[in-house]
């Protein structure tokens, strides 16, 4: 399988991690949507990273869409996921919490390196970051202090998509997620950073 995209998004990110923990063979194409954008329209021409090619030659995008499609070729390894209802059910709310905090983020990327400064929205920016700073708030009080994983002995989904959007949003808005008011989400970053899985999948 052929996977498109820079390990600096997230959703590209944490399709990589996830295919490296569940010992999915994969290529990684580090194409960016912004400066590749002919060789990315060859390949999908919606030019949405993360893609996914199949061994069949299918195209695939989005994150949480390819996330399931593994699941089911691999569920035994790639599911990732608790399987009681209550714990299914907070695994989903922790997954909402932090893709909300990289949409977030990547609209205030966006909107600093994309767009004029002089048609910079000053109430849509505020917006955005009092809703990237509820999300974060939310997802501290849901990661707690547990150890070490969330949902038990091993990382699952949740733990890879939060670790994986805070290291995100911290290179780019390092302010949005300050270690002082963030020591849960900190300190699963810093566990879940030194998994060789992360470390095969360096953000960059």
């Amino acid at each position: 399988m052929r996977l498109i995209g820079m390990l600096d998004s997230p959703y590209v990110r944490r399709v990589a991690i996830t295919m490296r923990l569940a010992d999915i063979p994969f290529t990684l194409e580090p194409l960016s949507v912004l400066r590749n954008i002919d060789a990315f329209r060859a390949l999908n021409p919606v030019i949405k990273a993360p893609t996914l090619i199949t061994e069949a030659g299918i195209v695939l995008m989005d994150s949480t869409l390819i996330l399931a499609h593994l699941a089911e070729l691999h569920p035994e390894r790639a599911r990732l996921m608790p399987a009681t209802p209550d714990a299914h059910a907070r695994a989903c709310r922790i997954l909402g919490l932090a893709l909300a905090a990289a949409d977030k983020t990547v609209q205030l990327v966006y909107e600093r390196n994309l767009r004029p400064e002089e048609k910079h929205h000053a109430p849509w920016l505020e917006r955005v970051r009092a809703q990237l700073a509820a999300a974060y708030a939310e997802l501290e009080r849901e990661v707690g202090a547990r150890q070490p994983w969330l949902f038990g002995p091993e990382p699952l989904q949740p733990d890879i998509t939060a670790a994986v959007v805070c290291r995100f949003t911290r290179s780019v808005q390092g302010d949005a997620v300050s270690e002082d008011a963030h020591p849960n989400l900190t300190a699963l970053c810093a566990r879940a950073e030194t998994l060789p899985a992360f470390a095969a999948c360096p953000f960059r």
